[in-house]
């Protein structure tokens, strides 16, 4: 966590106003607190909402990238913009997704760990291209032709939505859950 103390506050679940009320419903469930992510981002409703819609399309079967490669971006995205919520939100989603403990490593090792096959390798370094230059090289697009033409496009949505959130979590220094620690190595990075 690159911040050990929020920035901005999540808003507090009993004193919510009706708009920022109503933006959390979709991600309010009875008897649960909503995330951390969602209570701090209500406090631009409109924001909140859009947001919602847009990542809804990114955590969808609309997005064509299968849920395991799906997570492999979002982690290894999460990893690269040193954002301790992503990465530990999304390490058991990963794993329920179909990543193994390795694999999940893997995130943090980037496309030469060995537990990548050659189209999990190239969706490694187009997350390492696109948050590093905001480009794919002709290589890494080749590379990446099993995805076919919906899927690359998938992967840089997917790529451009989790650099989004994890810049928004760090600035703002939102905060793990009671009970979630963040990953040790992007505890101080």
């Amino acid at each position: 966590m690159r911040l050990h103390a929020p920035r901005i506050a999540p808003l507090d679940p009993a004193a919510l106003d009706p708009e920022a009320a109503e933006a959390l419903t979709p991600v309010t469930r009875p008897g649960a607190r909503p995330l951390n992510i969602f209570l701090t981002f209500a406090r631009a409703p409109a924001a909140l909402t859009r947001f919602l819609q847009w990542g809804n399309y990114i955590l969808s079967r609309r997005n064509s990238l299968d849920p395991r490669r799906r997570e492999i971006a979002i982690l290894r995205t999460g990893y690269n913009c040193a954002s301790g919520y992503e990465f530990a939100q999304h390490r058991p989603i990963g794993l329920a997704a179909g990543m193994t403990e390795a694999e999940v490593e893997g995130t943090k090792q980037g496309a030469g760990a060995e537990c990548w096959d050659a189209t999990d390798r190239a969706i490694i370094a187009a997350c390492d291209e696109l948050t590093a230059d905001h480009f794919l090289s002709d290589a890494t697009w080749a590379a990446l032709a099993e995805l076919g033409d919906k899927g690359r496009m998938d992967l840089v949505f997917t790529v451009g939505q989790y650099t989004q959130v994890s810049m928004m979590l760090n600035s703002f220094g939102v905060q793990l859950e009671s009970g979630k620690a963040p990953d040790p190595e992007l505890d101080h990075r």
